[in-house]
């Protein structure tokens, strides 16, 4: 561990243990899919739905900026597998974790810390935000920083490099995203769609966000009884 993580995580785990309410209500903020993902998301719907003269320019931007948040979760779990392991700060033996109430020592194990995907998706959402509403982007970005970051920094889920890498991640992906070739090329034929199929367009809108908001979990479940089920198969 650099000093940097060091310092970070031992002052906020010198409050570990201290208050049974306030460690239980770091671990409801962190696994609540409402305060996590909801929140964030409603405000993606609320750009979304936001009436002006430009309108189709403003939703070409959110639809990159979704496409970018699906990028970004990708990118951070191929990392994640990829680069040498890296054992989350509540397992570390070389570090004295004090384990927060109410926290599984077992708790994603066998996953690799670096570089957080939390921080990925949320800060490419955030970004994605910013750049159609300045002011709701400013609350995603307090939003990912405080109650999906930190969170995961005090549980001894992440270390703050951990964060810092997935959040550069997430920005750079949500930029690149955002560059006006990259999102007319994904803007012109999607509204084609909503404004041809507006039905069939929200239905999959809605699915697509509320994936978003729940961190892609329904999908990684059925992906990995997929790979249990092929294995299966190919042994008979």
């Amino acid at each position: 561990m650099n000093q940097f993580d060091v310092a970070i995580v031992s002052f906020l785990n010198s409050f570990a243990r201290r208050s049974h309410a306030f460690d239980t209500l770091m671990s409801v903020v962190e696994s609540n899919y409402l305060i996590k993902g909801g929140v964030v998301t409603a405000l993606l719907w609320w750009v979304w739905f936001q009436s002006d003269d430009q309108q189709d320019e403003r939703r070409g931007a959110v639809l990159s900026g979704v496409i970018a948040c699906i990028a970004a979760i990708v990118a951070g779990r191929t990392l994640a597998l990829t680069l040498p392991f890296r054992e989350r700060p509540l397992r570390n033996l070389a570090f004295q974790f004090r384990t927060p109430y109410g926290v599984d020592e077992h708790t994603l194990i066998h996953w690799s810390s670096f570089p957080s995907d939390h921080a990925a998706l949320f800060f490419a959402l955030a970004t994605s935000i910013f750049f159609v509403s300045r002011r709701a982007g400013i609350l995603a970005y307090v939003h990912a920083l405080f109650v999906v970051c930190f969170t995961r920094i005090y549980l001894g889920f992440h270390y703050p490099t951990d964060i810092l890498a997935g959040a550069l991640l997430g920005i750079g992906i949500a930029s690149l995203f955002n560059t006006i070739t990259i999102r007319k090329t994904i803007a012109k034929p999607t509204l084609r769609w909503l404004h041809g199929h507006p039905a069939s367009f929200y239905a999959s809108f809605f699915l697509l966000t509320s994936q978003i908001s729940v961190m892609f979990d329904p999908l990684r479940q059925l992906g990995r009884v997929a790979i249990v089920a092929v294995k299966a198969a190919l042994k008979h």
